[in-house]
């Protein structure tokens, strides 16, 4: 199955009419009734999520009717669907609003993000900022961009390598088990600023356009890093797993470090994590 740039750009607009349609008019506008707890206090599903999520899943079946649609919130009906994003000819991962308690909350720090992949293999990552209109897009050996709303498009790298002490990152520690929960949360102590955004789109933008230097987590779902690991290797970056396998398609488990370069994963790796 080839994916052209025609593709592409209908998926870029796929994206945005969702936004505009579904998220955006509902953004500082939910009701009580709109919010809904999935595991926890702070894993919520709002009414933006099910329905933006509809209308990319109906748009993409239009225009590949072949194609597996993966979706975080129709994953809870069916989770058959990410082992079998290994094996799919064509396959679409969708998260519609990813930084779903900063959106509930009124924080303009949520995105939408898409991945295509092609017989088990990440081919295209678009992460969208509805609020800014802005969206960054990569496809397999093309680099990674970012696309302002305006029209101005712009090539992202990531950072230069820096001392640990001077690095900027964020690990998603607070998802952990003991005792990484624990290790990790202390170990952040030696670099120079640890952030937490709640918000996997946005921390792939960030280390894919060089503002900070490392994202780490522990979960590993499909519809938070398929597109961004992709983003932020196009953009220069070094992606592996806490034990130094390649990240891939239908993995959920195993923590997962991107960086600058090799080297400075395995500093994170060691320094932070705690692995050797």
């Amino acid at each position: 199955m080839t994916f052209s740039d025609t593709d592409f750009e209908y998926l870029m607009a796929t994206i945005a009419e969702a936004a505009a349609h579904e998220i955006l008019p509902r953004f500082r506008n939910l009701g009580v009734g709109d919010v809904s707890e999935k595991t926890s206090a702070i894993d919520l599903v709002t009414e933006a999520d099910l329905l933006a999520e509809r209308h990319i899943t109906a748009a993409l079946k239009a225009r590949f009717p072949a194609a597996l649609v993966v979706g975080e919130e129709a994953y809870e009906a069916d989770r058959s669907v990410v082992p079998a994003l290994a094996d799919a000819d064509l396959a679409f991962v969708i998260d519609p609003v990813d930084g779903t308690l900063n959106f509930a909350s009124g924080l303009p720090a949520f995105a939408t993000i898409l991945a295509v992949l092609a017989k088990g293999l990440t081919v295209a990552g678009i992460i969208h900022d509805p609020v800014l209109g802005d969206t960054v897009t990569s496809m397999r050996g093309a680099g990674t961009y970012q696309r302002r709303r305006g029209g101005q498009v712009s090539r992202l790298a990531v950072a230069p390598a820096a001392p640990l002490s001077e690095m900027v990152g964020s690990m998603a520690w607070s998802y952990m088990d003991e005792p990484y929960r624990s290790l990790i949360s202390a170990n952040m102590s030696k670099i120079r600023m640890p952030l937490s955004l709640n918000c996997s789109a946005y921390e792939y933008w960030l280390v894919a356009s060089g503002k900070i230097h490392f994202i780490g987590h522990a979960k590993l779902m499909p519809w938070d890093h398929l597109a961004g690991v992709l983003v932020h290797q196009e953009a220069g970056g070094f992606t592996a797993k806490f034990d130094g396998t390649p990240y891939r398609p239908g993995e959920t488990t195993g923590g997962i470090i991107s960086a600058p370069d090799e080297e400075s994963w395995r500093i994170i790796r060691r320094e932070i994590v705690g692995a050797r």
